[in-house]
């Protein structure tokens, strides 16, 4: 992976996880916070993708991949936080 890829990676996790944040709860996680939650709702997000038979490509598909997985991992983490 080159230094242009990484960061377009971290790109994606950043818009990502903001939306995520956004849509969930209503605020964001700061910087660092969107893109882990980015990252991991990405690889999530295409894991729940690939099991519905659907796969998401360009800048737009990976968006919407990550910000859905995102929003499960969020969805995930708020019910175990009131268990």
């Amino acid at each position: 992976m080159d230094i242009t890829s990484l960061i377009i990676f971290l790109a994606i996790g950043a818009v990502a996880g903001w939306l995520a944040g956004n849509i969930m709860s209503g605020k964001g996680f700061g910087v660092i916070g969107n893109i882990i939650v980015g990252i991991v709702g990405a690889v999530l997000g295409g894991f729940a993708f690939s099991l519905l038979g659907f796969t998401a490509g360009g800048l737009i598909g990976s968006i919407v991949t990550a910000t859905v997985g995102a929003i499960i991992l969020l969805y995930i983490i708020s019910v175990l936080k009131k268990a």
